[in-house]
C-alpha cells in the first residue's frame, strides 16, 4: 500500500490496481445519458474505478491549491466549489459538459508532466502556459457553472486574468510528499493499458497472477535481513548441459528443424523481445546474429533459460541474492523517504546493486553451492562443460563450485591416488579461486553417484537452512521475495514437534513443450499441490519428494544428513531423506504460497524411463529397513495413510493390471475348457440369474483413466468446474487415456520386476527438447517386454475368449467385457508410435524397419551394446534374472502359458477324446526334447 499524502480524505490504492480506471469512467460520462445518481452508480460498481475519480479529483484541488496564489488560489477554490454545488443539487449532467473530458485530461496531463520535473526558468514558464491551457478548456468548453453567486470573486479573478498576472506567482512543488503526488496524478492520467491486455505473454500473467493470490495467504511475518536466518542453496550436476552451443542451436534433425527453429516458435513474443533487447531486426536472418561474440552469448543464453539446463537454474537461484540486496536496501531507507526510494529512476534494476552494504547483507544471509563432481576432470580435459561452468561463475560472483579433485602422485615407488573435496569460486580475472581443500580418505563414491555427489559437498553448505535444487529447476525473482517469509515457518507452531522440512510447491514450466508433457506436467501439479497438502494436514505423512524442500541444516546434517547413498537400495535417494526425518521426530510440513520452477520430462521415452526409475525405487523402498520402522512406529491411521501415499500406491497399480490378467485367464479357461457353457446352460434351465450374472462380470470403465483423477479433482480447485470441464474434454481429444494407460504398464512392470528380482538402476532420461523421430528399434528396446509383449498377451486372450467363449449376450455383451481390455492392449501396443514426432510417415516406416533388421541380424559379442545388436540387448534383458530364486520364480509365473496348450490339446482333439493333463505333459516333454535336440 502506498502512503497516503498530505490531507486528502481518501485512501490512496496501489497504483496497478487504479490503473486506466480515469479513463473507463471518462468514457462512461461521455455515453451516460441517465441521471447524476445514475451515472455515479454505473461508476461505483467498480469500487476501484470509483477510488480512482475521487482521488484525481481531490488530488487536482490539492495540487492547484498548493501551487498558486491570490487569485490564481480563489479560482480553483471557486471552481470546485461551484462543482461541489452542483454535485449536491443534482445538476452535474447540466452544468458539465462531459463530451469535452478528454480535452481537460489531456491539459492536466501536460500540468503535471512539467511539475514533476526539477524547477527551471523554462519549467516555470511552461507550467504557467500549461494551467492557462487548462483555464480556457474549463471556463469555454467545460463548466456551466452559475457564477452569479460569487461576482466579486469573479470580477477579481478576470481582472488578474486580463492583467496577465493570475497564475503569475507559481510556487514550484519542490516538497517531497507534494512531487509524489503530482507524479502519482500523472501516472493515473497517462496509464492506459487494461490488466486484461497488461502483460501479454501468458507465462508473466501466470506468474503475476500467481504472486498477487499468494500476498493473500497466510504466511509468517518476516524479520528484516540483518535479523533473518541463513541459508544455502545446493545442486548436484553431473555432466547435464550447462549453456547450449551454438552448433547444437543450429543442428537440424532428419525434418530439417532445428532447437534455436523450434524455440522461436514456441516462444514467438519472447524472441521478438530478444532481439529489441540485442537492436536487431525481427526479420533479420539469424546468421546476422552470429556476427556478434556478444550477440552470440547473449542468445545461448536466452536459449538456455528456455531448456532444463544449469545456466537456467543458476539464474533463478541467484534471484534469492538480488532479492536479499533490494529488500536491505530498502530496509536502509528511512521510511519518510520509502515512496522516493520506489519513484527513483532505475532503483529496482541498478541502484541496489551497487550498494556495498545490501551486497554484504546479502552475502552473509545467502550461499549458493553446486557441487559438479566431475568439475575436475571436466577442466582438466578441456570439456566445453567446463568452460561453460566458469562462465556462470565470472557472471555470478556468489556462485561457488563443489568438485572431487583426484591428484595422481608416486610415493616409495609406488602410485597412489589421493581424492580431494574442493570449494572455489571465480576471481576478479575469471579465474578459479579455491576457497577449501579437504582431503578425503579415499574414493567418495561408493553409492549411487547423485547422493554421494551431495554428501562430499554438503560441507560447504552454511547457515541454518539448505534447500536442495535439482539442476533442471528454475525460480523467479517475485517468488524470492517471499523465501524471508518462508524461514520463519521453522520457528511457527505446527504440531508436537518443529518443522525439520518445509515443503515447497513446484511449477512445471514444460507443460507447453508438447501434449506429452503438459500431461506430466499437469499430473504432477496436482501432486506438488493438492496431494502434498494433504498429505501434510491432516495425514502428517508426507515426505520429502524431490528437490525444491528447505531443510534445517542442522537437524539433517547431526542425523545422518540429506541424503541416503546405499547402492541400489536407495535409487530414490530424496524420499529416504524425509523417512529419516520422520522417523527422528523431524516434522514435514508443506507450503503453497512460495513456488519453484521445475522442468519434467517431454517425450515418451523420457516419461517412460523416469517413471520407470521411480517405480523401481518404489520396489526397492518396500524391502528397505526404513519401511519397515515407519510401519512399525505409525499408529493405524497415519500407517495407513503411509501406504496409500507410497509404496501402496504402486502396489495397487499392479493389482489392478494383475485382475485384469486374472480376469482374462479365467475367462479363456472357462471358454477352452467348455465349462463356461455348461455352466451357463445349467443357469439358463435353472433360472438361476445370479450366476448367469456372474459369468457375464463387465468392466465398464477404462482402468488407466482413474489415474488421472486427482489431476481433475486439481483442475476444479485451482480454475473452476467448466475449465476443468474443457480443460478434460481437450485432453481427452489429444489422447491423454492412452498416455495414462501406457504409464499403467510402465509402473507396473518395473515395480513387479523391482519385487521379485531387486536390482533398480538410475536411468538416465536426457532433459533436451524432443524434436526428433524416435527409431522403431529403440522403441522395440525399451518396451518390448514392459508393453508389447504384454499386450499382445492380453490381445491373445481376448481374440481367443472371441472365438471359443460362450456369451449370450452376443456381441454388445463380448463389447462390454471386453472393451476396457481392449483399449489398454492397444495402448501398450501402439502409443509408442502414436506420440512419437512423424511416427506413421511412409519414409519413416521404411527407414525404420531397415535399421530394425539390421539391429536384429546384427551378432553380439564381446564389446557389443544393447543399441547396436538383439543378442546383446536381450542379454542386457535377462541380466536381471541372475539367481535360482529368480529363474524359478520367472519359471513358475511362465507357467500361466499351458493354458493355450490346453486348449490346443482340448478343442483340435490331437490326443483323440483324452483331455487329461497327462496328455498336456507329454505335448511339453515333447516340445522340450524338441528344442534340446534343436539345440545339438
Amino acid at each position: 500500500m502506498p502512503k497516503n499524502i498530505g490531507g486528502l480524505p481518501i485512501v490512496q490504492w496501489p497504483l496497478f490496481l487504479l490503473a486506466s480506471k480515469v479513463f473507463l469512467a471518462k468514457d462512461i460520462a461521455v455515453d451516460c445519458n441517465d441521471s447524476q445518481d445514475e451515472l455515479w452508480l454505473r461508476i461505483s460498481k467498480d469500487e476501484y474505478m470509483q477510488y480512482a475519480v475521487e482521488e484525481c479529483f481531490h488530488s487536482i484541488k490539492y495540487i492547484l491549491s498548493s501551487i498558486l496564489d491570490k487569485e490564481g488560489h480563489l479560482w480553483v477554490q471557486r471552481i470546485f466549489d461551484g462543482i461541489q454545488e452542483s454535485i449536491s443539487k443534482n445538476n452535474i449532467q447540466s452544468d458539465i459538459h462531459f463530451s469535452k473530458l478528454p480535452n481537460v485530461i489531456a491539459k492536466l496531463v501536460a500540468v503535471a508532466g512539467i511539475l514533476k520535473e526539477t524547477e527551471s526558468a523554462d519549467m516555470k514558464k511552461g507550467a504557467v502556459n500549461a494551467i492557462q491551457d487548462l483555464y480556457e478548456v474549463v471556463h469555454h468548453e467545460v463548466l456551466f457553472v452559475d457564477l452569479s453567486g460569487n461576482i466579486d470573486d469573479w470580477s477579481q479573478i478576470n481582472r488578474a486574468r486580463a492583467e496577465g498576472r493570475l497564475f503569475s506567482n507559481l510556487k514550484w512543488p519542490n516538497e517531497p510528499g507534494l512531487k509524489d503526488m503530482i507524479k502519482r496524478l500523472h501516472s493515473l492520467l497517462t496509464i492506459k493499458e487494461s490488466a486484461a491486455n497488461v502483460p501479454k505473454n501468458l507465462e508473466a500473467s501466470r506468474r503475476l497472477q500467481f504472486f498477487t493470490n499468494s500476498l493473500f495467504m497466510q504466511m509468517p511475518l518476516a524479520r528484516p535481513v540483518s535479523e533473518m536466518l541463513s541459508f544455502s542453496v545446493f545442486t548436484p550436476y553431473y555432466s547435464e548441459t550447462v549453456l547450449y552451443s551454438i552448433a547444437e542451436l543450429q543442428k537440424k534433425n532428419e525434418d530439417g528443424i532445428s532447437t534455436l527453429f523450434y524455440l522461436q516458435k514456441i516462444y514467438p513474443d519472447e524472441w521478438k523481445n530478444f532481439l529489441t533487447r540485442i537492436n536487431r531486426d525481427e526479420n533479420a536472418a539469424d546468421t546476422e546474429l552470429f556476427s556478434s561474440a556478444n550477440d552470440i552469448l547473449e542468445l545461448r543464453l536466452w536459449a538456455s533459460y528456455r531448456g532444463q539446463t544449469l545456466a537456467r537454474t543458476v539464474r533463478g537461484m541467484m534471484y534469492y541474492r538480488k532479492a536479499l540486496m533490494l529488500q536491505s536496501y530498502l530496509e536502509r531507507m528511512h521510511s519518510e523517504d520509502l515512496e522516493s526510494a520506489f519513484d527513483m529512476a532505475g532503483l529496482a534494476d541498478t541502484h541496489f546493486e551497487y550498494s556495498p552494504e545490501a551486497r554484504a547483507q546479502a552475502d552473509l544471509k545467502f550461499t549458493y553451492v553446486v557441487t559438479c563432481q566431475i568439475y575436475g576432470v571436466q577442466k582438466g580435459e578441456g570439456k566445453p562443460e567446463a568452460a561453460d561452468i566458469a562462465l556462470l561463475m565470472q557472471r555470478n560472483e556468489a556462485l561457488r563450485i563443489a568438485y572431487i579433485d583426484v591428484v595422481e602422485s608416486v610415493k616409495n615407488g609406488k602410485p597412489s591416488t589421493e581424492y580431494y573435496s574442493k570449494l572455489v569460486k571465480a576471481d576478479i580475472h575469471g579465474k578459479d579461486k579455491e576457497i577449501y581443500s579437504v582431503k578425503l580418505p579415499g574414493n567418495p563414491k561408493l553409492g549411487e553417484g547423485k547422493p554421494e555427489n551431495q554428501n562430499h559437498a554438503v560441507i560447504f553448505t552454511r547457515g541454518n537452512a539448505v534447500q536442495t535444487i535439482d539442476m533442471n529447476q528454475d525460480n523467479y525473482f517475485e517468488e524470492a521475495l517471499k523465501m524471508r517469509n518462508l524461514l520463519e515457518e521453522f520457528s511457527q507452531n505446527h504440531g508436537k514437534f518443529r518443522p525439520s522440512i518445509l515443503g515447497v510447491r513446484e511449477h512445471v514450466f514444460t507443460g507447453s513443450v508438447s501434449s506429452l508433457a503438459s500431461f506430466m506436467s499437469n499430473q504432477e501439479t496436482s501432486f506438488v499441490t493438492l496431494g502434498q497438502r494433504v498429505l501434510s494436514n491432516p495425514l502428517k505423512v508426507r515426505m520429502h519428494y524431490g528437490h525444491p524442500d528447505v531443510f534445517d541444516r542442522i537437524f539433517h546434517i547431526t542425523r545422518g544428513g540429506i541424503s541416503k547413498a546405499s547402492r541400489i537400495i536407495n535409487i530414490s535417494e530424496d524420499i529416504f531423506a524425509g523417512f529419516n526425518s520422520t522417523l527422528r521426530q523431524g516434522n514435514i510440513t508443506h507450503h503453497e504460497y512460495i513456488q519453484v520452477g521445475k522442468g519434467r520430462d517431454v517425450g515418451l521415452n523420457q516419461i517412460a524411463l523416469f517413471e520407470g526409475k521411480v517405480a523401481g525405487g518404489n520396489g526397492e523402498q518396500v524391502l528397505s529397513r526404513d519401511i519397515y520402522r515407519l510401519g512399525q512406529l505409525f499408529d493405524f491411521f497415519r500407517m495407513l495413510s503411509f501406504y496409500v501415499t507410497t509404496v501402496g500406491f504402486y502396489f495397487c497399480t499392479m493389482l489392478t493390471v494383475l485382475t485384469v490378467y486374472i480376469f482374462l485367464y479365467g475367462k479363456t479357461y472357462l471358454a477352452l475348457s467348455g465349462v463356461g457353457e455348461s455352466i451357463q446352460n445349467r443357469a439358463d434351465i435353472q433360472g438361476n440369474k445370479a450366476l448367469s450374472v456372474a459369468l457375464n462380470t463387465q468392466f465398464l470403465f477404462q482402468i488407466g483413466v482413474f489415474t488421472a483423477i486427482p489431476m481433475i479433482l486439481g483442475f476444479i480447485l485451482e480454475e473452476g468446474v467448466l475449465t476443468a470441464f474443457v480443460s478434460f474434454i481437450t485432453m481427452q481429444f489429444q489422447l491423454c487415456s492412452v498416455f495414462f494407460t501406457f504409464s499403467l504398464g510402465t509402473r507396473t512392470h518395473y515395480f513387479g520386476r523391482t519385487i521379485l528380482h531387486g536390482g533398480a538402476k538410475y536411468r538416465a532420461t536426457g532433459r533436451g527438447f524432443v524434436v526428433r523421430h524416435i527409431k522403431f528399434a529403440e522403441n522395440y528396446r525399451l518396451y518390448s517386454r514392459s508393453h508389447f509383449v504384454k499386450g499382445l498377451e492380453v490381445a491373445l486372450l481376448l481374440v481367443i475368449f472371441l472365438a471359443y467363449g460362450f456369451n449370450n449376450s452376443g456381441a454388445i455383451g463380448y463389447i462390454l467385457l471386453s472393451i476396457s481390455s481392449w483399449f489398454m492392449a492397444l495402448s501398450w501396443l501402439f502409443a509408442p508410435y502414436v506420440f512419437n514426432p512423424s511416427g506413421f510417415e511412409w519414409q519413416k516406416v521404411v527407414e525404420d524397419f531397415r535399421d530394425w533388421t539390421n539391429w536384429l541380424f546384427y551378432r553380439g559379442g564381446i564389446g557389443v551394446k544393447g543399441e547396436e545388436s538383439w543378442e546383446a540387448w536381450w542379454d542386457e534383458e535377462l541380466a536381471h534374472i541372475h539367481t535360482f530364486r529368480g529363474r524359478i520364480l520367472e519359471t513358475i509365473l511362465s507357467l500361466r502359458f499351458f493354458i493355450f496348450q490346453y486348449g490346443v490339446v482340448y478343442h483340435m482333439h490331437a490326443a483323440k477324446e483324452s483331455t487329461t493333463l497327462s496328455v498336456c505333459l507329454c505335448f511339453s516333454t515333447v516340445l522340450l526334447a524338441d528344442m534340446k535336440f534343436t539345440d545339438k
